[in-house]
């Protein structure tokens, strides 16, 4: 199975301040890595460094082969990656039809596919972006990405803050979009159980380096190591 997404150490921050050192990585074709750490540790300058928001002192990043790490954030995001930011950063003045055609490429990812994955959007399509509760604005925003057809989909804690049953409904969500579609998939999660549920593997930062790369069950399995790993500082 080859690799969807590769980092070799990576040094990136933003101007001359580095944040992360020396981070590897790499994500095969169907793969979910789950990115564990404190508050403050890189995980949200990890995904952002992906996309090419950051500053890249050093290291690569191949996409599907090719070197992506020169590139502008506008086509990485065309070459398959969906991002959905931690402030979801959906269209307020738009209703949430538009907030998804806005977003459209062609591909497998339609809207009447989206629908099927949140029926709630369906209901919700001419209600504007901010007459949208939190978990319907982050449906909206997963969807988004999603509509963008992506081969790759960097979410950054798209549970913090939501009520148990839609937190829940998305992890429903994101466990059917790991299984029945072909998409890789990176899930930076404060709530480390919760992240470890849905992925196959996981890293775990502190200060901006890998302190931990392996797979979740092993995690999973030792909760006196996660709590240990998480704790370090």
């Amino acid at each position: 199975m080859s690799d969807v997404l590769a980092l070799e150490d990576i040094h990136a921050g933003y101007g001359p301040t580095v944040v992360l050192e020396d981070i590897s990585l790499r994500v095969p074709e169907r793969g979910a890595l789950a990115v564990l750490g404190r508050n403050g540790v890189g995980k949200t300058t990890l995904l952002a460094t992906i996309m090419g928001h950051t500053t890249l002192h050093r290291g690569t990043i191949a996409f599907n082969g090719s070197m992506i790490e020169r590139q502008p954030v506008y086509r990485r995001a065309r070459t398959g990656i969906g991002y959905v930011p931690q402030a979801r950063e959906i269209f307020p003045s738009l209703d949430v039809h538009e907030n998804l055609i806005v977003a459209a490429r062609p591909g497998r990812w339609t809207l009447e596919r989206v629908h099927d994955l949140f029926p709630r959007l369906a209901e919700r399509r001419s209600h504007m972006g901010n007459q949208l509760s939190g978990g319907e604005q982050q449906m909206l925003a997963i969807a988004r990405a999603l509509m963008g057809n992506p081969t790759l989909l960097l979410l950054d804690e798209p549970l913090e803050g939501l009520a148990p049953v839609i937190v829940d409904m998305l992890l429903r969500a994101l466990e059917r979009l790991i299984r029945e579609d072909s998409l890789a998939m990176i899930l930076v999660e404060q709530s480390a159980r919760l992240a470890l549920e849905v992925t196959q593997s996981a890293m775990v930062l502190n200060r901006g380096r890998v302190v931990f790369s392996g797979e979740s069950k092993t995690l999973q399995a030792d909760p006196a190591l996660l709590a240990r790993l998480v704790a370090v500082t």
